[in-house]
């Protein structure tokens, strides 16, 4: 499997001039500031470019090697990491969460206290939630339980979750599907089945596995990070820390520094930053069936639903770590059935179709535009043959 550009596939694919089109619209229509987006075909990287800036304010252009802060994109690396260790026999999907953590003890709003299993979390559907989900005055917000997005300095990962086991559960676990820390709660399991630290596991079973060196709980280098912005009129705004943005019928809180606080706690649900050539290292290893990382048969499990019902919009359901693509007529997509696909809330967008051969890294620094915004669409179609 190469990763390297095809020259012949470069210059014979007409979606090329599409994907062009998409981005320098974008930019000129000052809807991101900058991006990079990565195609691969069957192995072969057919697409790559970074252009507009990523640093707008310093005027630093948009690079390949550019690191950005990857919000959502943790989970799949998170999720991988925890399938390691199933395959190992460490832990198991069906174990209850109490198991490994016997003060994680979640009820309904009626006292009762269900079993929560480890599938629960990675599929979201044990019925926890995000604060940014949930309406102010509400148990997430008066409790003070934090996103891994936002920054409260000395907290704790036992001490958010302590806050977040005193919320009552939404649905009776395996019920229904609702986006949720429950990655961050995989992530102490992980620590306390490992006896390691959430960063040095995920270094461990899949980073140091794939070779990359910038993806990680830190920022290597900070003179390649990516400048967060959040869409704006008449162009995005810079994220600052304890800034609210919206999204749908609530907000987003950030806090871009709290990656550089080392007493931070590493968020398994948004803690990581790294490269768009490094996140596209591990879409081809789960393209690949698993290859170096897990066995095939683990991979389509993780690909298969795990849910039952709709999960983030028509036509698509859960899988374990990211979105799968059940009714593409429904989805009112292009893509075939079986893809899976996830975002990341500082403005990136992934997908893997498999029956077609491609992985598809989109990362910007606008938020949200990058993430569930017309861009992420755009490219999409564009390279599936829709015109710009």
């Amino acid at each position: 499997m190469s990763l390297q550009p095809n020259v012949a596939a470069l210059s014979a694919d007409p979606f090329l001039d599409r994907l062009d089109g998409v981005i320098d619209r974008a930019l000129a229509e000052k809807r991101i500031v900058g991006t990079v987006v990565l195609v691969a075909r069957d192995g072969d990287r057919v697409y790559e470019r970074a252009a507009g800036l990523a640093d707008r304010e310093a005027r630093r252009a948009m690079a390949p090697d550019t690191i950005f802060l990857l919000a959502s994109i943790t989970k799949p690396f998170v999720t991988v990491a925890a399938m390691r260790l199933v395959e190992q026999g460490v832990i198991g999907l069906d174990d209850p969460v109490s198991s490994w953590l016997p003060d994680f003890r979640p009820r309904m709003a009626d006292g009762t206290e269900p079993v929560i299993r480890l599938r629960h979390l990675m599929s979201h559907s044990a019925g926890l939630s995000y604060g940014f989900l949930e309406p102010q005055g509400t148990p997430y917000h008066q409790l003070g339980v934090s996103d891994g997005l936002d920054h409260h300095p000395g907290l704790t990962l036992p001490e958010n979750l302590r806050r977040l086991a005193l919320a009552p559960l939404a649905f009776e676990p395996g019920a229904a599907w609702r986006y949720s820390l429950g990655m961050d709660v995989i992530g102490a399991v992980l620590e306390q089945a490992s006896g390691e630290s959430l960063p040095s596991v995920v270094r461990r079973l899949v980073t140091r596995p794939l070779g990359l060196a910038d993806t990680g709980f830190v920022v290597t280098d900070r003179s390649r990070l990516a400048t967060a912005y959040a869409d704006g009129n008449p162009e995005p705004g810079l994220i600052e820390d304890g800034m609210d943005v919206p999204l749908w019928d609530q907000a987003v809180r950030f806090a871009p520094s709290r990656i550089f606080d080392p007493e931070a706690y590493p968020s398994g649900g948004a803690g990581m930053a790294g490269t768009a050539g490094e996140v596209l290292a591990l879409l081809e290893a789960i393209r690949r069936d698993g290859a170096p990382l897990l066995r095939a048969e683990t991979v389509r499990m993780m690909m298969t639903d795990q849910i039952g019902s709709e999960a983030q919009g028509p036509g698509w359901r859960f899988g374990l770590g990211w979105a799968v693509l059940d009714d593409p007529g429904l989805a009112l997509s292009p893509q075939t059935k079986g893809t899976i696909r996830w975002g990341g809330a500082y403005g990136h967008n992934w997908f893997i179709d498999k029956e077609s051969g491609l992985s598809v890294v989109v990362l910007t620094n606008t938020a949200f535009e990058g993430m569930s915004g017309a861009f992420s669409l755009d490219v999409r179609d564009a390279i599936y043959g829709a015109a710009p």
